[in-house]
Formats: C-alpha cells, sequence, structure tokens
C-alpha cells in the first residue's frame, strides 16, 4: 500500500486549535485524520465508517454493529502540567519538555475512545487519567486492555468492561492493536506490552521520579510515536 499524502505525520496538531483549547475536542486536522485512519473494515472484514457530520458527536458510527460515539485522546503522557512530577521537569531544559510535547502532538501520538458515559460512571478516558495506578499512560492502558481481552483484571478493569461492545468489535488484543496501528507497542506475538518503564503488576509508580526515569520513559514514548507515524504514512497494518 501507498503513502498517505492527506496525512502530515509531521503535523502539530495544537496548530490548529483555538490558543488555550484542547486539540482533542478542537483540532479540525485532528478530527480529519481520525475519520481517515479509523474508517476502514474491522477485523471481521466489516467496514467500520464514522461520521463526522454532527458537531455534537466527534466521531459516529451507527449499523448492525451498533452505536459508537467516540472522541479523541492523546497516548503520550508528558507529565509537564502534573505536580508530583515538578521537581523532575525542573530539570529538563524548556526546549526539550517543548519538543517531547510537539512530537506528543502528531497524529501517532493520538488514539480514540468512547465517549458516551454508561450509568454516570467515567469514560475509559476519565477511568485511565484518574486512576494512580495509570496516570493517563498509554503503555499501562494498554496492558489493561490486553487483561480485558484475556478475561484479567487491571485498576481501570470495570471501565473497560462497560464499553465491551466496542473491544468485541476487533475481536481479541491482536485484532485491537493491529487495527490501531500500535504493534510497536507489543511483542512480536502480541503477548506482551513493551512498557515505556519498568513495570510490575501495576503496583510500580506511573509517574518518572528521577530524572533518568524520565528520561528513559520520554526516549520510549517517542521512539513508539516515531514508528506508528511510520506505519501511518505508509498505509501499512
Amino acid at each position: 500500500m501507498g503513502l498517505r499524502p492527506e496525512i502530515d505525520v509531521k503535523f502539530d496538531l495544537r496548530s490548529d486549535t483555538p490558543a488555550g483549547k484542547d486539540p482533542d475536542q478542537h483540532s479540525p486536522t485532528l478530527r480529519r485524520y481520525h475519520q481517515l485512519l479509523w474508517s476502514k473494515p474491522l477485523p471481521s472484514g466489516v467496514h467500520f465508517h464514522l461520521d463526522t457530520s454532527d458537531p455534537r458527536r466527534y466521531l459516529h458510527h451507527v449499523s448492525d454493529l451498533g452505536e459508537f460515539v467516540l472522541s479523541s485522546d492523546a497516548s503520550i503522557r508528558t507529565f509537564r502540567n502534573l505536580g508530583a512530577a515538578r521537581a523532575v521537569l525542573a530539570q529538563v531544559p524548556t526546549k526539550d519538555q517543548e519538543s517531547f510535547s510537539r512530537q506528543g502532538y502528531t497524529i501517532g501520538g493520538m488514539m480514540i475512545f468512547p465517549a458516551q458515559r454508561v450509568d454516570g460512571k467515567p469514560t475509559i478516558n476519565g477511568a485511565r487519567g484518574m486512576h494512580p495506578r495509570i496516570a493517563d499512560r498509554f503503555d499501562l492502558t494498554l496492558e489493561a486492555i490486553r487483561r480485558h481481552y484475556a478475561g484479567g483484571d487491571s485498576p481501570i478493569a470495570g471501565a473497560l468492561a462497560r464499553y465491551s461492545g466496542f473491544f468485541n468489535l476487533f475481536g481479541d488484543f491482536r485484532g485491537y492493536v493491529e487495527f490501531f496501528l500500535l504493534q510497536d507497542l507489543v511483542s512480536s506475538d502480541y503477548s506482551n506490552v513493551q512498557f515505556w518503564s519498568p513495570f510490575a503488576d501495576f503496583t510500580t509508580p506511573p509517574v518518572p521520579a528521577t530524572l533518568e526515569e524520565y528520561t528513559s520513559y520520554r526516549t520510549h514514548a517517542l521512539q513508539f510515536v516515531k514508528a506508528r507515524n511510520s506505519r501511518i504514512a505508509a498505509g501499512r497494518r
């Protein structure tokens, strides 16, 4: 499959977002990129079309598969605005922090999740952002999703279970990973997540506590974004 000229993987998705607003909600380019990327056949072969014609719904799908309203979420946590990481970030030059944010806000650093609350409880985005053992980190979120497909437990198992209909669309963990071009965050046999920092069954602190931990985390996160952007640019599964 050839290159995708309609998607610029170097585009900073903050650049067409009004000042002070969140690109996940207000970048028209990001919304268009999500629609282009994820409107495609599911592992079952059924086409998953995402509609953007309704301004009240960021991405909308309705068919015999069901109805799904989806929203965007940045998958790269830079910790720039987190008080617990302030002492560590104080040791990092501002230009390096900005470079991390800029690369994280390319399309390779973005994901979509179900947006509608179920029974008034937090969405997946909310649950992964609020839980202290996840701290909005996508590698840890993906491990929770892997366990969901395997029937295992995780700190956000309840939130994932509320959206089982969404995860069922992809059949299994491999189907989910391949659909969203996440292969560079898992092992070659799809059995393990490649974490961005040491991991021990969600007991290790998710927020870097030292400059060394932060630098290692940043390096691994950016390697993932670069690899995923390459897959997106080339249109590879």
